[in-house]
């Protein structure tokens, strides 16, 4: 449930995990809020990081960017999912993040994933929190936050829109893969347009289905369209 930052991430995870941006300048798709004078590009540079909701469909970079703002603001970064988590695991966060503070000085960035998932009285638990600065609260929802939050939470977090991955972004992601993989795809030309379009306009599920395609399939036999379909469904890998 709860996962505090560590070091780099080694060969035995999945790719779009190895693949995530040491800085705003190599984020794909979300020049609105880390081009330059945008939002996020402004806490980077002041190095003072707000409360935030991200909004936005999957496989769009919610996770980075959080992880991106805990470094830039030297935060300690604990992820919790609201899907799998209750009120006993955020007394733990929010104790620990209170010993973190008095102690050692440091703020804690809780990043909550889905929070949209969490009733009103669990949303409400972390006022208190968010208020005395012993917690910067990111949260990441695919649903309105205007419908899915509670007024009191939300008035105190600013909403940021992400935006479904274009082809132009993709065609990055795809490229910054294979420098990653150090070798090119074998996808016959209209392939790679295919595995754009499949992903469509989801980072993460690309690169899962670049795994599929380096695992399964023949290196020294391009695949063709119908092939290429074929396998992905054959296997779609499945990380979060």
């Amino acid at each position: 449930m709860a996962d505090s930052q560590s070091g780099h991430t080694s060969a035995h995870h999945p790719l779009a995990d190895r693949l995530r941006p040491d800085s705003f300048d190599q984020v794909v798709g979300q020049d609105h809020l880390t081009g330059p004078g945008q939002a996020l590009s402004r806490m980077a540079e002041t190095g003072r990081v707000q409360s935030l909701v991200f909004w936005g469909p999957p496989g769009t970079g919610k996770t980075t960017l959080a992880r991106l703002l805990a470094t830039i603001g030297s935060l300690e970064f604990v992820q919790l999912s609201a899907i799998f988590s209750g009120v006993a695991d955020l007394k733990k966060i929010f104790s620990a993040a209170a010993v973190r503070r008095e102690q050692y000085k440091r703020v804690t960035l809780l990043f909550v994933d889905e929070i949209h998932r969490f009733n009103r009285a669990q949303q409400d638990s972390f006022l208190p929190y968010v208020e005395n600065g012993t917690i910067i609260l990111v949260g990441a929802t695919t649903e309105n936050p205007s419908f899915e939050l509670n007024g009191a939470l939300l008035s105190r977090m600013q909403v940021l829109v992400l935006k479904r991955l274009d082809e132009t972004a993709l065609k990055q992601l795809l490229v910054r893969a294979e420098q990653h993989l150090g070798r090119s795809l074998p996808l016959a030309q209209q392939s790679r347009a295919a595995l754009i379009s499949m992903a469509d306009g989801d980072g993460r599920y690309l690169l899962n289905m670049v795994e599929t395609v380096v695992e399964l399939a023949d290196p020294d036999a391009p695949l063709e369209p119908e092939a290429l379909a074929r396998l992905v469904q054959r296997r779609a890998a499945v990380h979060d």
